[in-house]
């Protein structure tokens, strides 16, 4: 087939998991199709990430998007007029628009392929310029997480009302944009089974979309699981800039952390990703948190770590930083949001805790007990090689793709 895969991020280097789900779903694709992809870049994608993509397909153009503080009230302003979410005005680049109508017209694509609920609006507009001249291109959307959920439980968990009543309408509009998104689509991918119901319940007449599941996978062959390290180190990893990361960085350090270090006073919170929220780093945790912002390799830090820890209170889709904690050997702590969607086996290959009591008392005890840290890496590492390996499990992309 001839494929236009559209995304919103270059999608690579690997270093957050929508980058990893569109890498790896585009990899297997590429190898069976002719796949254009068309791009989302930034000031900070470089060359030689442009360099890798190019050579997976067989044809990449890319559109610049950048974001400011005034586009942001801009999307805020045409959201309250329009009723569209902030989450997709704000996301609007009439050149990307201008460029998919052009592809469109030049190339019989057999299908569009929107990568997350932010690129459907672009599919639609790309399909709707084939369609002027020849068959509509089959229209396939992968939704990484059911959107409306994110602000909901943003909302459930926001102290400032405010902000609470600004993430309640957020969450109005994202359902009711979502419901009517999907039902243009011919095949909508969701990549847990709970998206899955969550997307189910936009549509009380029963005139669902067609939906399947396709989980995040990952390259477990390229990572190997590590020796126990000495120092206690408590590792998060993910980018603060999105909120329900933000949200958790912040609840750790404030209302967890200080129980774990009344028992292991050794113990070092390291939050590992771009825009760490203010107030992280105050005086007075000097020595137990590190927040060093966004790294090109998180490697030093999987190094120093002892457990692994996903304090999500909001949030949707998969924490594809467990499947990597899982092929790494590290264990893992999370909250039952954290692990959403997850084959897991509480107690044997992860813990789950929901109360900061019983979180720092899960962090504690992987830290104190080697032998339970052990078994819940080697527990860990064989669930996300079973489960979650890309070439074992991305065939099931083949039916959505195949001819006829």
């Amino acid at each position: 087939m001839n494929i236009l895969f559209l995304t919103q991020v270059l999608p690579y280097p690997l270093d957050a998991g929508p980058k990893m789900r569109a890498y790896f779903v585009l990899r297997h694709l590429a190898e069976q199709h002719a796949v254009t992809l068309a791009t989302f870049v930034r000031g900070s994608d470089s060359a030689q990430a442009l360099a890798h993509v190019q050579s997976l397909v067989a044809r990449l153009v890319t559109c610049p998007i950048k974001r400011s503080g005034w586009q942001e009230a801009a999307a805020i302003g045409r959201s309250a007029l329009s009723g569209e979410p902030v989450l997709i005005a704000r996301d609007r680049v009439p050149a990307m628009y201008a460029l998919l109508r052009q592809l469109a017209a030049e190339t019989p694509f057999d299908a569009v392929h929107a990568d997350q609920l932010w690129m459907a609006p672009y599919a639609l507009a790309a399909s709707a310029r084939a369609a002027a001249g020849r068959q509509r291109p089959r229209l396939v959307l992968d939704q990484h997480n059911a959107v409306y959920l994110i602000p909901r439980r943003l909302a459930e968990s926001a102290a400032n009302p405010v902000m609470r009543l600004g993430w309640r309408r957020e969450a109005r509009q994202m359902a009711r944009y979502e419901a009517a998104i999907c039902r243009a689509f011919d095949q909508v991918v969701t990549v847990t089974d709970a998206d899955r119901a969550a997307l189910d319940r936009l549509y009380p007449d029963g005139q669902r979309p067609s939906f399947t599941v396709i989980p995040i996978c990952i390259d477990t062959q390229a990572v190997r699981p590590r020796p126990r390290a000495e120092a206690p180190g408590i590792l998060f990893l993910g980018g603060m800039h999105w909120p329900p990361n933000a949200d958790g960085a912040r609840w750790f350090a404030d209302v967890i952390l200080p129980a774990i270090l009344a028992r292991e006073p050794r113990a070092r919170f390291l939050a590992v990703g771009r825009q760490p929220p203010e107030g992280l780093l105050r005086p007075d945790r000097a020595g137990h948190i590190e927040a060093p912002g966004y790294v090109t390799d998180p490697e030093p830090y999987w190094a120093v770590s002892q457990v692994f820890v996903v304090p999500l209170r909001s949030g949707g889709g998969m924490r594809v930083k467990i499947l990597e904690a899982w092929a790494q050997g590290l264990p893992i702590v999370s909250t039952t949001i954290g692990a959403e969607g997850l084959t897991y086996r509480a107690g044997e290959d992860i813990l789950i805790a929901d109360t900061p009591e019983a979180f720092a008392d899960a962090v504690v005890s992987i830290l104190n007990d080697a032998d339970l840290a052990r078994r819940l890496a080697a527990a860990g590492r064989a669930t996300v090689e079973r489960c979650y390996d890309w070439q074992r499990t991305y065939p099931a992309w083949d039916p959505i793709y195949a001819l006829g």
